[in-house]
This record gives structure tokens, sequence and C-alpha cells, in this order.
């Protein structure tokens, strides 16, 4: 069983930055990427940002060019770092992780970015 704990959401103004973090436990030697996807009150859930063991990383649209993700495979430990936040990055992000016959889900963490 895989653990995926979030921490590092919390309240913002535009145009701030925040850095959120996923720690993995558990039987994790056969997760191949982890990212974070988010969902907003009535939207479906997105991906955000990804990044395979090897440092490959995907960006969603929408954060491309402020969000930048990296990991610590010493520490099975993913990273999000959030710049330029705008009202509509406003959502619960999920930590995700990806193995080769199941994935994994974090409980979530709330960003919430207003004035």
């Amino acid at each position: 069983q895989v653990q995926l704990v979030e921490s590092g959401g919390g309240l913002v103004q535009p145009g701030g930055s925040l850095r959120l973090s996923c720690a993995a436990s558990g039987t994790i030697f056969g997760i191949y990427s982890m990212g974070w996807y988010r969902q907003a009150p009535g939207k479906q859930r997105e991906m955000v940002a990804t990044i395979t063991n090897g440092g490959t990383a995907n960006y969603g649209d929408s954060v491309k060019g402020r969000f930048t993700i990296s990991r610590d495979n010493a520490k099975n430990t993913v990273h999000l770092q959030m710049t330029s936040l705008k009202p509509e990055d406003t959502a619960v992000y999920y930590c995700n992780g990806v193995a080769v016959f199941d994935q994994y889900w974090g409980q979530g963490t709330q960003v919430t970015v207003s004035s």
C-alpha cells in the first residue's frame, strides 16, 4: 500500500507564491510517475504537473511558466512551486502516484488565491 501526504496549502494573495509538498511512504518502489492534480468547485479534476522517475516534467497549459514540479527520489518527495498565483488557481490540490497496475491519491490540500 502507498500513502501520499500533501502539505503546504493555504491562503495567498494574487501574484503570490506557495510551495506544495507530497511525501510518499509504503510500497513505493513501483511508482514511476508522480504529479499534482487540482479540482475547483463544480469543475472536473485537471492535471497540473507530472514528473517521471527520470525527471521528465509535463505541465497543464494553464500553469506553464508559473509552476515548477520537482522530485527528490531519495526522500520520496515531490514538490510543486507555484508563482504568480491567480484566483483561478484556487482549488484542492491532490498528489498522485502512478504505478504499473495502480495509481494512488493523497487526501488533498486547499489552495485559495484571494485578496
